[in-house]
């Protein structure tokens, strides 16, 4: 059987980037086991209520729901299980130095089949308020619009 090639998103997390300010990413292995591999396979996780804490010096997400596989048997696993992810030792390093900040957390973005393994791309980020999230949702409005009326220009149908 040949070897897969790629990336293929598995699920993202897209309220993350509207409720937090994303400061830096990281892409992490996951330590699973068989019937949580086959589920993501089968396309099915949550990222909704996800995030990651480092405990001991070892990086950990909780709250990821993968459903049971359906055609697993006694050895299938628990759905909100925590699970490991696999960083390298100075990077860890720079995260507990980071999250002792107050107001950074981690929390999930994506999860994605790279070369075959399972990634999850976790983020240092901060809480907005309420006010920076109308501001985002402002500015995103705008720069619609701004495309739209470039558009009409470029082809030769201007509106007042």
């Amino acid at each position: 059987m040949p070897k897969e090639r790629g990336q293929k998103v598995i699920v993202s997390n897209r309220k993350a980037r509207h409720d937090y300010s994303i400061l830096d990413t990281y892409e992490c292995g996951l330590v699973l086991v068989g019937t949580e591999v086959k589920s993501l396979r089968e396309g099915k996780a949550s990222l909704a209520d996800a995030f990651a804490t480092v405990d001991d010096g070892e990086v950990w997400l909780r709250n990821v729901h993968i459903p049971e596989y359906t055609q697993g048997t006694w050895t299938n696993h628990m759905p909100r299980r925590t699970r490991k992810l696999l960083l390298h030792k100075r990077e860890i390093e720079k995260l507990i130095g980071k999250t002792k900040e107050s107001g950074l957390s981690l929390v999930p973005l994506s999860m994605y089949f790279k070369d075959g393994k399972v990634k999850v791309e976790i983020a240092l980020a901060q809480g907005k308020k309420a006010y920076d999230k109308r501001q985002s949702l402002a500015k995103r409005d705008a720069e619609r619009d701004i495309r739209k009326a470039m558009g009409r220009a470029l082809k030769g149908r201007f509106t007042e």
